[in-house]
């Protein structure tokens, strides 16, 4: 993946093609910044409804990437801006490891939640209102990993990369949202919740370390240069 350059000063001339991708990336990222705060209002509403773990770990997810989408619009409105380089990375990497933190005390709540909601044999009860939401964010969050790796392979930008990485782990999220609470709603399998909200706490890792590293997985930077020669 080719470093990151800083363009010219904004009103320097005509937009360049890099101006161009830096502004779809910034109206990717407002996209995942509001998707992520609704659908972090809901999976809260609807976990305090139903009584659901893996809703309650799903919501509070959604707004930790809230403020990961924040970080991402700050770093790129600077380099827009052209601001110094050394100094937007250095607070960029500052910024990302509180991400990262965060994401590390949500994982041990949510496996705390999950494990006594098992032992005390806590029965939620069916949402429909969060099997709407996990299927929408299915559909949001993979139509959004593949445009962010796109962009992020134009850019040669690690930082968007990692971004695409953390929204790739939203999907899965959702899939494994879908799974506990689809299984309860439709079987009356009430442990399916707690252990989908475990199965979460795994992705909720990776994402994480990736946030803590500043760069996606080798697999995940594959995939942008892939999508980068399909384009």
């Amino acid at each position: 993946m080719p470093p990151v350059t800083f363009g010219p000063p904004a009103g320097a001339g005509r937009a360049t093609p890099r101006d161009t991708l830096l502004g779809r990336a910034l109206r990717l990222e407002y996209l995942t910044v509001g998707w992520n705060v609704v659908e972090g209002i809901v999976a809260l509403a609807a976990a305090a409804a139903a009584g659901s773990v893996a809703l309650l770990g799903f919501g509070i997810d959604s707004f930790v990437e809230s403020a990961s989408g924040l970080i991402l619009v700050w770093r790129l409105h600077a380099e827009r801006r052209a601001e110094d380089e050394a100094r937007v990375e250095h607070v960029e990497r500052r910024a990302q490891r509180l991400v990262a933190l965060s994401l590390v005390l949500l994982a041990a709540y949510v496996a705390f939640e999950a494990t006594t909601s098992l032992v005390a044999g806590e029965r939620p009860e069916a949402s429909p209102v969060g099997l709407a939401l996990a299927v929408a964010s299915l559909v949001v969050m993979w139509w959004l990993a593949r445009a962010k790796r796109r962009v992020a392979a134009q850019l040669g930008s690690r930082a968007m990369g990692a971004d695409a990485f953390q929204t790739e782990a939203c999907f899965w999220l959702s899939v494994f949202l879908l799974v506990g609470i689809g299984a309860n709603a439709a079987f009356g399998l009430w442990w399916a919740d707690a252990v989908a909200a475990l199965g979460m706490t795994f992705f909720i890792g990776r994402e994480a370390l990736e946030a803590w590293r500043g760069e996606p997985d080798e697999e995940g930077e594959a995939d942008a240069e892939a999508a980068e020669g399909t384009d």
